[in-house]
């Protein structure tokens, strides 16, 4: 498997039931992004930026269409499968975080290595260096209902991050944070994630933080709607 995720969207569409209707989140769907890539994602609440997501990480499957990522077409898995692919491949940073309460900063950190059988005593090193490099060092024991937000966001993109996935997907990471902490954080992901080559698919409804990405597609009565990027206007 390679380091980055090569992504194809093929005709993607997706209806919920809700009662006797059918309700269109989006209609045919094409997408091709390239490894390496910052791709960010806009669009209003319900417009269904946040179901692309659960799609391209396999916590759900769409109505109709294939997502292929590195040549591996994820509609054609199981349903244990796709989570075997997610936990190994995928990072995740949601916007309500997740972090387990009961978890310390390191564990939670070490879960998705725990998760995956790949967990040795090196790794506790390597998180107690990444805790040290984004100012964390003296949380390593705390839990998380210690920290402020930005100190759980940044734990967040840490334990996301820790199996080293080829794609990382981010759910209005700074949603619940002031202007600054926000910045500092996207800051951090950004270049962790610019580091190692990885593929970044971001869930915003900030033009500040679509800035920053190599492309913007935009959620439009169904559609996704590649607009300009790297400065240009939304």
């Amino acid at each position: 498997m390679s380091n980055s995720a090569h992504i194809i969207l093929r005709n993607i569409s997706k209806y919920y039931t809700e009662g006797d209707q059918q309700r269109l989140v989006f209609k045919d769907v094409d997408l091709e992004i390239q490894p390496g890539e910052f791709v960010v994602l806009l669009g209003r609440s319900g417009s269904g930026k946040s179901s692309l997501l659960n799609i391209l990480s396999g916590i759900d499957e769409p109505s109709s269409g294939q997502v292929i990522i590195n040549d591996i077409d994820l509609t054609n898995l199981s349903e244990q499968d796709r989570t075997l692919f997610r936990r190994q491949n995928i990072g995740f940073v949601f916007q309500l975080l997740n972090l387990i309460p009961t978890l310390t900063v390191l564990e939670n950190v070490l879960l998705p290595l725990e998760l995956t059988g790949k967990l040795k005593k090196a790794h506790h090193e390597h998180v107690a260096r990444l805790l040290s490099a984004v100012r964390l060092t003296d949380r390593i024991n705390s839990f998380p209902d210690k920290l402020s937000g930005g100190e759980q966001q940044r734990v967040a993109i840490l334990r996301a991050l820790i199996h080293k996935p080829i794609l990382l997907l981010a759910d209005e990471p700074t949603g619940n944070l002031d202007s600054d902490t926000s910045r500092q954080v996207l800051n951090l992901m950004t270049t962790l994630v610019r580091k190692e080559g990885k593929t970044l698919v971001l869930v915003t409804h900030s033009q500040e933080v679509a800035q920053l990405a190599d492309r913007i597609f935009v959620f439009r009565k169904g559609q996704l709607i590649e607009q300009h990027s790297k400065g240009g206007s939304v």
